[in-house]
């Protein structure tokens, strides 16, 4: 038998493909659904199943892709309505691939059709459990998603759920059963998960908090619901596609997939209301840039912010990205329901300049800069992005807080006719803030290069007490 995490860092999301004597199931597979086809190929085997633990609600997983170009049925746990053929498995119903058996444990909680695969062996050892967002590594899932979709879902009710979930389907299990989480650290869909991606079970009930033994019903609802921030406004959008069914992504990729040279690239975004999403390192970007483009860097947490950070999934993208890249920032827009990539700038950047087309720059400074034009300008404002847990943990005394998801929000607590210095842990943020923000005619942004690392390191400015943020988001 073959277990194979697939994981992709950017979503910090793991998919898996088990594979027993010439059958195979994938699941929670992402949007590009060629590498499970290509894995199985490898080894000659048929997808059998694509199993799906939940409605996901922070990636469009690619369960109709797989399943209409394998004939792999699509298998959802107890409660799941979706609006396309799948088989809805009762708990308790074992389904079998190649010499191995899977278990459906209905575990709801999470969500309410969140559901738990369990793997045993011909033997009929129990091997590994599948937990999609029940039970993370050092956490479990927030209970307060699925309200998004259905009001009378309080994340009090999800939160007694979960409980009784994991007390009565996943403890009872043996100890040296392998937990398979769907996310790991990064992932807005716990609190407190690890960078460990796999841990056996016996540990989780040692060290994971949700698990104590003698935890009461109260007191696990009053954690696991303590410091929980709003979800990704995407979120619900992608629970609907998932739920709904959602283009090809073969569709999406020739949609998106269209070389414009400067001319045609001005014409769509004068002609259009497209977005101008400049993919390229955040240092390159405040060097020149399009005027009115937003800049979310392809080498960091790309499709989570694009989703913090636009607000419609049906937005009309244009793409400025590096030679070579086009394709793959198209593919990880989709992965989180982005599907109206309408063409890329031919020849990125350069070619625009070449072409003598209008540029634009965000001055970045040093934080030994920064120091000085604050002792020069004492009125000058400090403006950190980070995550509010994060200001609150440790920050510059003095500084203003608006973290970045919020930006959209919180918009008119910014003066046009101030100069912000604006930093957040390492200058990725920060330049998506501050091309936001000059985006929208603000224009006396300054970019803290190497952000609050690089200024505490410096020792030139005062700093508060750190404070472990351990209960928020």
């Amino acid at each position: 038998m073959k277990i194979e995490q697939i994981y992709t860092g950017c979503l910090a999301q793991g998919a898996y493909y088990i594979e027993s004597n010439g059958e195979a199931v994938v699941i929670d597979p992402l949007r590009e659904v060629e590498p499970y086809i290509s894995r199985a190929e490898k080894s000659d085997a048929k997808i059998k199943y694509v199993l799906e633990t939940h409605f996901h609600a922070d990636f469009v997983s690619g369960h109709l892709d797989l399943s209409e170009k394998t004939g792999a049925r699509i298998v959802f746990g107890p409660t799941a309505q979706p609006g396309f053929e799948a088989h809805i498995a009762v708990d308790g119903e074992v389904l079998t691939v190649g010499n191995a058996t899977i278990k459906v444990l209905h575990t709801p909680g999470h969500t309410m059709e969140s559901t738990c695969y369990l793997l045993s062996d011909a033997a009929g050892k129990d091997l590994a459990i599948f937990t999609g967002d029940t039970l993370f590594i050092g956490d479990v899932g927030r209970p307060d998603l699925a309200q998004k979709v259905v009001a009378d879902l309080t994340q009090d009710k999800l939160a007694r759920h979960l409980f009784n979930s994991l007390r009565t389907k996943i403890m009872p299990l043996a100890d040296d059963i392998v937990v398979y989480p769907a996310h790991g650290a990064g992932s807005a869909c716990g609190k407190n998960m690890s960078k460990e991606t796999t841990d056996t079970l016996g540990n989780q009930k040692r060290f994971n908090y949700a698990l104590r033994a003698d935890m009461t019903e109260e007191e696990f609802v009053k954690e696991v619901t303590d410091g929980l921030t709003p979800p990704p406004a995407y979120f619900p959008e992608n629970v609907m596609m998932n739920i709904q069914g959602y283009d090809r992504i073969d569709t999406v990729m020739q949609r998106g997939n269209r070389a414009l040279d400067p001319d045609a690239f001005e014409a769509a975004a004068n002609e259009t209301d497209a977005i101008l999403l400049d993919t390229r390192d955040a240092g390159v970007f405040a060097k020149g840039f399009i005027p009115n483009a937003i800049n979310i860097g392809i080498d960091g947490s790309f499709a989570p912010w694009v989703g913090a950070m636009i607000p419609d999934i049906r937005q009309k993208i244009l793409i400025v990205t590096e030679q070579g890249r086009e394709e793959e920032v198209i593919t990880r827009l989709a992965r989180v329901g982005y599907d109206y990539t309408i063409g890329y700038l031919n020849g990125g950047f350069e070619a625009w300049k070449e072409a003598g087309k209008e540029t634009d720059q965000i001055e970045s400074i040093t934080a030994g800069e920064m120091a000085q034009r604050l002792q020069e300008d004492p009125a000058l404002t400090v403006l950190d992005v980070r995550k509010a847990s994060e200001h609150f943990s440790e920050h510059m005394i003095g500084s203003g807080n608006i973290p970045l998801d919020y930006l959209n929000d919180r918009l008119s607590e910014i003066d046009k006719n101030k100069t912000y210095l604006v930093h957040c842990a390492s200058g990725y943020r920060s330049m998506i803030f501050n091309s936001i923000l000059k985006s929208r005619g603000y224009d006396r942004v300054i970019n803290v290069t190497g952000g609050f690392k690089t200024m505490k390191e410096s020792g030139l400015f005062q700093i508060s007490n750190y404070v472990c943020p351990s209960t928020m988001l």
